[in-house]
Formats: C-alpha cells, structure tokens, sequence
C-alpha cells in the first residue's frame, strides 16, 4: 500500500532520492510515492489471542463434559443487573432450560449466574455461589480469564457427567 505527496515548485525544488527514507522514491511527476508496512488493527476487547483462546476451550469442555450449554458474557449489566442477566439467558431461545450463563460486568463489580429449568437441577444455587466465590477472588487480582476459566471448571464439577438416556 503506498501513500505519497506532491512536492511543489517543479524543478527548481527538487529533491534528492539520497535524502529520502527506504522504501521512498520521487515519481518523473514530482510526487513522492512511500511505501508503508500495513499493519493490521489487533482483536479490540479485554482477551488477547491466547486469553480468548483458553476461555474457547474451558468453555467447549464444559459444555462437551456436562451436556449443558455455557457461556459468558461480559459487559454492563446496570442497575439490576439479575434482571438484565436473566433476559441475556432468555436471549438463548429454546436451549435456554438446559443452560448456564455466567454474567460478569467488571466496571460495575457484578457477577451474576443465571440457570435454565433443567440446568437448575444439576448446578444449583449452592455450586454455582461456591464457584462465583473463586471467580471474584482471581478478579480482584486482576486475571479475568484465570476467574472464568476457574469458575468453569468448578461448575463443571459441580454439574457432573451429562446423563445417559
């Protein structure tokens, strides 16, 4: 990708090749033509690659051992934030009864688990408060993915293997 400029007063301006920067060259026009490394914006939001890449798999490992739907969310919740975390998990449609999402708004302080129907019966309130315990508690050092992945984790134990039918 170039970028250039046009150098002004034709001949009796010229500019010296020498005294340019690599990668730069003076057109028969007058214009200067630069070429420029493009560097690609990186991923915007709080996980790197590596992060995101961890949070995929205790995610997908979750879901694969318990047979339960989970996912995160991150991002204000507001002022009742049980009820804004409560219509994401109805958000999910007709799987909603057989999932679990984990509600964090850092800004806000706020950790919030929302259980379906089904889901309920095999993570119930007791597991899941056990598991937001060790998530807050890696938060407050400043590892938000160290915390979900945590939680997923402990949640996972708590949910047991998917049942057999």
């Amino acid at each position: 990708m170039g970028a250039g400029e046009l150098t002004h007063g034709g001949a009796s301006t010229a500019v010296d090749e020498r005294d340019l920067p690599a990668g730069t060259v003076v057109l028969p026009t007058g214009r200067i033509s630069a070429a420029k490394m493009y560097e690609p914006a990186g991923p915007v939001g709080p996980f790197n690659a590596v992060q995101l890449a961890r949070l995929d798999e205790a995610l997908t490992l979750a879901t694969r051992e318990t047979g339960l739907d989970f996912s995160v969310y991150l991002g204000e919740l507001g002022e009742d934030s049980r009820a804004a975390a409560e219509r994401l998990h109805a958000s999910i449609g007709e799987g909603a009864t057989d999932a679990v999402l984990i509600a964090v708004s850092p800004g806000e302080r706020v950790v919030e688990v929302v259980t379906g129907e089904r889901a309920f019966h095999r993570l119930p309130d007791r597991g899941a408060k056990l598991a937001v315990m060790s998530m807050v508690a890696s938060f407050k050092e400043g590892d938000l993915v160290g915390g979900l992945v945590s939680g997923l984790r402990m949640m996972t134990d708590q949910a047991g293997p998917a049942p057999k039918n």
